[in-house]
């Protein structure tokens, strides 16, 4: 039978006479001083434009859990959407209280002790009613900590030697994310109601009773989350990571553990941004080494933490035993990965051959490729053999993914072809094996066919350029490019009839050469929208006491060349061209 969702529109007086729970899946509280000032301006701007309209804050979406404390039943809703405006509004009513006290106790005493009822329930013996706080933060042992000194008892907020701790908290860049934003939240806070004292009776009751939320709540953990999917608009969605977070905290039985697991999750989080789940896929593939056909959370339950074949003979599926079990084995696991992707990518690996290699191809391959996927062999093979020929490898998957791009195999086939270098890797009994396998061989023929044409459109194009530009460059500094970069044409495509162009170069000419990739070059985009039909001699000028010098390939191009005929553009050319081919070579 299905479980009935519940509904509705309620006034923030009915809101918090819930109880609720910030699960440890959940994201810190990250709402800063803009969202904060934003929440109240908004609210008080409604306040003096009409007392007795009703505001519509947001909406809530909860996971209702039955609880039974000392023989008396209640619910407690675990938040899946709506932590950061509630918890918002949590620490405003503490402000409330205490800034009401401070002013007059005595005149604002309901203000007080109704501010006082939305945070925090007194033990009543005789109901059965257990002490407690209104929001129970299970995302941080901590973090409840901060709750109880800051919030729970009354008038904490507004004493001197507090303020100085919460300044402290605020701008303490190593404290707890959650933390440090509550504490600057109170702050800004503080100041909002300072502005607005002889207002603040009037103020809170209509935010008490006029501001609504909407709240949609059900038992099924999965209709909650298909709810939260939909109708959060306005707060920090649930990705798939902090559901696998859920999942496998669930599975560390002791509570330190749980406690230290989450804060490395978060420092990950925080690392990765939304680019989290990504870097998880990431971890998917080395473990599972084929093409995804689910979504992550699907593809971690269907294949890593069950694993199983199917077998054409008998037409039966074989289980497998798990690549990996939830929880320490999982954080292990991703914690590993994330250790390797910051040696990989935080560093420049100067240490390992004393150049800048290994930096520069990660650059040139993060800036220039499609896509990222080669990303997973990387950390793979920086698992099992460490700095051992790692600029050799690199270079290698360098040349396999971005020729697998150009000569436009499909996307199965690229995909299938980064499995087999992870496959590669796994059987190896070596660094040199892994480097010797075909996995890791490209088609050269097809590469040079390609390479010989006109390269200009081409979506390859700026990544040619790019690499082309590394190889001028060297390996003696880091190979930083501009943000803004665009391929230039030195013979133009319409060059005007009156111009040099036209008297170097024939019809035909034009028409053969003019997309080579030796009549290419990078400039910034700037340059290369003001300066593109000029005679090469006043390009040449021009860009000199500009932005080219940024590109090595540029530089050494009008370096050595004087004037720019059909000779010139030939023998730039097979400079290039000898200059990829050379790199290219297995």
């Amino acid at each position: 039978m299905a479980k009935e969702i519940q509904h509705g529109k309620l006034p923030l007086r009915e809101v918090f006479k819930l109880w609720f729970r910030v699960p440890e899946y959940q994201r810190a509280y990250v709402w800063e001083t803009d969202q904060v000032q934003e929440l109240m301006q908004d609210t008080y701007d409604a306040f003096q434009q009409n007392k007795d309209a009703e505001y519509f804050l947001g909406s809530l979406v909860l996971k209702i859990n039955p609880e039974n404390q000392n023989g008396v039943p209640f619910n407690e809703y675990e938040l899946l959407d709506g932590q950061q405006r509630l918890t918002t509004l949590f620490l405003m009513f503490a402000v409330f209280r205490d800034t009401a006290a401070q002013i007059d106790q005595n005149k604002y005493r309901q203000l007080i002790d109704a501010c006082q009822k939305a945070l925090f329930q007194e033990e009543d013996m005789y109901a059965g009613t257990p002490e407690r706080m209104r929001i129970v933060y299970n995302i941080r042992g901590s973090v409840q900590e901060f709750v109880e000194k800051y919030i729970k008892q009354q008038g904490k907020i507004s004493d001197k030697a507090s303020a100085k701790e919460l300044a402290e908290l605020a701008g303490n860049k190593d404290e707890n994310v959650s933390i440090r934003n509550m504490a600057n939240a109170i702050l800004v806070m503080n100041d909002f109601l300072d502005e607005h004292k002889s207002e603040i009776d009037l103020y809170f009751l209509y935010l008490y009773s006029k501001v609504l939320i909407i709240y949609v709540a059900t038992e099924e953990l999965q209709d909650a989350f298909q709810l939260f999917t939909v109708l959060n608009n306005r707060g920090v969605k649930l990705s798939n990571s902090d559901i696998l977070k859920a999942e496998n905290l669930r599975a560390v039985q002791s509570d330190s553990a749980r406690e230290t697991y989450a804060k490395k999750w978060e420092e990950m989080e925080s690392y990765f941004g939304e680019d989290f789940d990504q870097f998880l896929s990431h971890i998917r593939t080395i473990l599972v080494k084929k093409k995804a056909a689910y979504g992550l959370l699907k593809e971690f339950e269907e294949n890593v933490y069950s694993s199983k074949t199917y077998d054409r003979t008998t037409k039966q599926y074989i289980t497998h035993p798990p690549i990996l079990t939830r929880g320490k084995e999982t954080f292990d696991c991703i914690d590993e990965f994330y250790r390797i992707y910051g040696k990989l990518f935080d560093q420049d690996n100067y240490d390992v051959n004393k150049d800048y290699d290994i930096y520069n191809y990660i650059k040139l391959m993060s800036i220039g490729l499609g896509t990222d996927y080669w990303v997973a062999p990387l950390m793979d093979y920086y698992k099992k053999y460490k700095t051992e020929k790692l600029k050799e490898f690199i270079m290698a998957v360098d040349r396999k993914i971005s020729t697998d791009w150009i000569i436009a195999l499909t996307p199965t086939a690229r995909i299938e072809n980064l499995n087999a270098i992870l496959q590669e890797i796994e059987k190896s009994a070596s660094a040199d094996e892994v480097l010797a396998s075909v996995a890791l061989k490209i088609d050269q023929a097809e590469f040079e066919r390609i390479l010989q044409g006109d390269l200009y459109g081409k979506r390859f194009a700026r990544y040619l350029m790019l690499k082309l530009d590394l190889l001028y460059h060297g390996n003696t500094t880091k190979f930083d490019p501009p943000q803004t970069i665009s391929i230039e044409h030195i013979l133009p495509q319409n060059p005007g009839p009156d111009s040099q162009w036209v008297k170097d170069f024939t019809q035909q000419e034009r028409e053969e050469w003019t997309d080579k990739i030796g009549n290419l070059t990078l400039l910034s985009r700037r340059k290369n929208a003001s300066q593109g039909n000029q005679d090469f001699i006043l390009k040449k000028a021009k860009y000199f006491h500009g932005n080219v010098e940024l590109f090595s390939s540029s530089i050494q191009l009008y370096n050595n060349y004087a004037q720019w005929t059909p000779t010139e553009l030939k023998k730039n050319n097979k400079s290039a061209l000898e200059k990829l081919l050379n790199a290219y070579q297995c």
